[in-house]
């Protein structure tokens, strides 16, 4: 983020007349928004079959992919292992650490579980500044910037390029607009019904507003997940990042900005197809992949409710956990006697006893097609 002179030879979309009446093609956004709904009602259906322990180790990896992905959209590196020790903390799978100094990494937690389970409060303000606040009190900004307040006199600029170079790809609302902006998008939120809609004109609604010094991205990704939480009544909150697809993505990420915001013109300057369009891509592509790893730990429960008279030894279970951990396909080439030897930790011979056992009391089944020393077996699951 810099500040420059202001440009008058562009339009931006808050100039317009009509803002912020935005337009989109609901007929193209049909099919897109139910293929969501379809996959939040398959992680939904999840839930019915994974204990509490594992419903948790799910919302612990998604949540700090999520607070990882978020700061790193907006170049801040957190620390992980910091991430995950305060979330197992908040989610009561370690005993709290009652007395010892409060990092940064705790104030995004907080942030975060307040979005995702406080969702049918309204939003204020002071919400606003308060997660303005514990975002950036210990902070070690290069610049002075305002906490939990409106940013400072000046022109808000998205600036790139080299000096004498730049090329101004947003300015946001002027300082003086800020509380009026802020007014209209509060009173819009708190009577707006939860939709997809919805949650897709929050995240690029504050954006637009650009009100605070920094952390515009990250308070706006907040809010939506606020908006996703209440669609869904909080049953898969957290379960899934949308952050870290964004984050995978981030020039996909800008591109539908540019488009949208007005540094690429459009001829109906208000509308905001080509942005829920990348919402909605960002959102179903984020389900999937948590589908995905929620159907490695499905797969992993029913194999162990299957087998819990099995009487496997350590070595057997450590191979078998091994390979329901990654997926039968992330596990490439199957598991052979040589990959079983090298995961346990033992002998040829053992791993051959052990591996007839696991044949007999059909845990693994021979990968047809494969004999002698390219023998491989898969789990049957």
């Amino acid at each position: 983020m810099m500040k420059a002179k202001t440009t008058q030879q562009t339009r931006w979309i808050w100039q317009h007349s009509a803002y912020p009446n935005f337009t989109y093609d609901r007929e193209a956004l049909d099919s897109l928004m139910q293929k969501i709904t379809l996959e939040q009602g398959k992680l939904i259906a999840y839930l019915s079959v994974m204990d509490e322990h594992n419903i948790k180790q799910t919302q612990l990896g998604a949540m700090e992919d999520e607070i990882m992905a978020s700061c790193a959209i907006e170049g801040e590196i957190l620390n992980r292992e910091s991430v995950r020790s305060s979330i197992q903390e908040k989610l009561g799978l370690k005993e709290d650490a009652r007395y010892k100094q409060r990092l940064k990494e705790d104030n995004y937690v907080d942030i975060l579980i307040d979005a995702n389970t406080n969702y049918e409060e309204d939003l204020t303000l002071d919400k606003i500044f308060a997660w303005h606040h514990a975002m950036f009190e210990k902070s070690n900004h290069l610049h002075k910037i305002n906490i939990a307040s409106f940013r400072g006199e000046g022109v808000m600029q998205i600036v790139s390029g080299a000096i004498g170079r730049e090329k101004v790809y947003y300015e946001a609302p002027p300082r003086e607009r800020l509380e009026a902006e802020m007014d209209a998008f509060i009173v819009w939120y708190n009577n707006t019904p939860a939709s997809l809609i919805k949650a897709a004109i929050t995240h690029l609604w504050f954006v637009i507003i650009h009100p605070l010094d920094d952390g515009n991205g990250r308070i706006g990704r907040a809010i939506t997940d606020m908006v996703l939480s209440q669609i869904e009544n909080s049953h898969i909150s957290k379960l899934y990042t949308m952050s870290k697809s964004i984050n995978d993505d981030r020039k996909a990420y800008y591109t539908a900005l540019e488009q949208t915001t007005g540094y690429i013109r459009q001829k109906n300057p208000i509308d905001i197809t080509l942005w829920c369009k990348w919402f909605f891509e960002t959102l179903y592509k984020a389900l999937l992949e948590a589908q995905l790893s929620l159907t490695y730990i499905v797969d992993k429960t029913k194999f162990w409710d299957r087998h819990k008279e099995s009487q496997l030894n350590a070595r057997q279970t450590k191979v078998l956990n091994k390979i329901l951990d990654m997926g039968s396909e992330n596990f490439m080439g199957g598991l052979s006697r040589k990959k079983y030897t090298i995961i346990a930790d033992t002998t040829t011979a053992t791993a051959s006893r052990d591996i007839a056992e696991l044949l007999e009391k059909e845990c693994i089944k021979q990968v047809a097609g494969t004999t002698g020393k390219n023998t491989r077996y898969e789990i049957i699951l």
